[in-house]
């Protein structure tokens, strides 16, 4: 098969590597989306002098190999005096990665040396770490999720229904046609290397047993809103609301899944709400329940669940760019699937997968409750409404395609 490139997330990266302010890009997300492949292919256009260097070694490296290979991209600066790319992989394996690479970035600025550094690594939990503890000010982050739909359509020919059952990950996607095989991969390969390599490393994890029990309860109830109190009563290890928070944190940092806040228009209201699960990639609850493609296709609730799942996510990535927030909203017996805060806007999403007639009454009472509210949009399986009065209709095919333009959020 031919190389693939995604081509915002490549031109984005490549346009910040070359331009001003010079500031340390960071490539984080998922394991096994495609981060070094993407990085490794901006390596090959590079036209500069150019080092590409990975931690991913027998014996965990100290911080004197990152030194090591900094002083090899300046040795390459000064021969040329232009533009040098340093790319540094895995280098959260490294302890104390981040005070080193403050230092000798600081050390460039001062004297002027045009050292261009992108970093990533598998553990997207330990790279965030250090960016927060030593490099303040320095970075600019890039999110490479999970393929989109009009990805894996143009280079695996998916359909819709098999992107919302496989899901995004480039890796697991030709293995569809084996699906024992497909799932296997899913849970060996992704799941438990996260767990095990990524969250399980944290020093804040006390009740491993807990933490694997709270992913396995989010994994059945995607796109549900669930109470703290029902996941402790299907819980079997001791824990707590707060532990159980906590730990919903972590996962949701390791892009596995990831609570919803129910919307109140007030921050203390919003704390401690209810959450609302969304799995970041359908694979994930699919490759687990183990009742096949199918069998599932047939299944109109769960298909229902699974479409209102990667609808949540997406819309989760953007506001997750756009530096705005993702909620839900409910009220005794009304309920808004999601509600997109950006600043001032409040953009309200109802998802409706099946062919019945939507109920309006609980978009009409959002708007009329929180009058920021901007725009009402209802995602629906066939164009069986044209947009009316304050509503905007739009097709759940249309938004796979371009979720950002689709709702007006480019």
């Amino acid at each position: 098969m031919k190389e693939y490139i995604r081509k915002f997330l490549f031109d984005e990266l490549d346009k910040r590597s070359h331009g001003e302010p010079n500031l340390i890009q960071v490539v984080i997300g998922p394991r096994q989306v495609g981060k070094t492949t993407l990085v490794l292919q901006l390596y090959k256009k590079w036209a500069g002098p150019k080092l590409y260097k990975t931690a991913d070694l027998p014996n965990t490296p100290t911080i004197d190999w990152i030194t090591a290979q900094w002083d090899e991209a300046r040795v390459l600066y000064e021969k040329k005096r232009s533009k040098t790319l340093l790319i540094l992989d895995e280098v959260q394996k490294i302890p104390r990665w981040s005070e080193v690479v403050k230092k000798l970035f600081d050390e460039d600025k001062r004297t002027k040396k045009s050292i261009r550094v992108i970093l990533l690594g598998s553990s997207s939990l330990l790279v965030q770490k250090g960016l927060t503890e030593s490099l303040a000010g320095r970075f600019e982050i890039h999110r490479h999720t999970h393929w989109s739909f009009p990805e894996c359509e143009e280079y695996f020919k998916m359909k819709i229904e098999e992107y919302l059952y496989f899901g995004g990950y480039p890796g697991a996607i030709p293995l569809r046609d084996d699906e024992p095989r497909w799932s296997k991969y899913i849970r060996d390969s992704l799941i438990e290397t996260v767990l095990s390599k990524d969250v399980l490393l944290m020093s804040a994890i006390t009740k491993p047993a807990l933490l694997r029990q709270l992913l396995g309860i989010g994994l059945v109830h995607p796109a549900e809103i669930i109470s703290y109190q029902k996941m402790l009563g299907q819980l079997q290890d001791a824990g707590n609301t707060t532990t159980i928070a906590s730990y919903l944190r972590l996962l949701s940092n390791a892009f596995l899944l990831s609570p919803l806040e129910k919307y109140s228009g007030s921050r203390i209201k919003q704390r401690g709400s209810t959450p609302k699960i969304l799995v970041w990639d359908n694979s994930l609850v699919t490759a687990t329940r183990g009742t096949g493609y199918k069998v599932t296709l047939k299944d109109k609730a769960l298909m229902g669940r699974l479409t209102e799942n990667a609808i949540g996510v997406k819309l989760l990535a953007i506001a997750q760019e756009i530096g705005g927030e993702l909620f839900y909203w409910r009220d005794r017996d009304d309920e808004v699937d999601f509600v997109i805060q950006a600043g001032d806007k409040l953009i309200a999403i109802e998802v409706k997968s099946g062919n019945s007639p939507v109920l309006l009454t609980s978009l009409d009472l959002f708007g009329r409750r929180y009058k920021k509210t901007q725009k009402t949009v209802i995602l629906q399986t066939n164009n069986l409404i044209k947009d009316k009065g304050d509503f905007q209709y739009i097709t759940i095919a249309d938004f796979f395609r371009n979720p950002r333009k689709s709702i007006n959020l480019t």
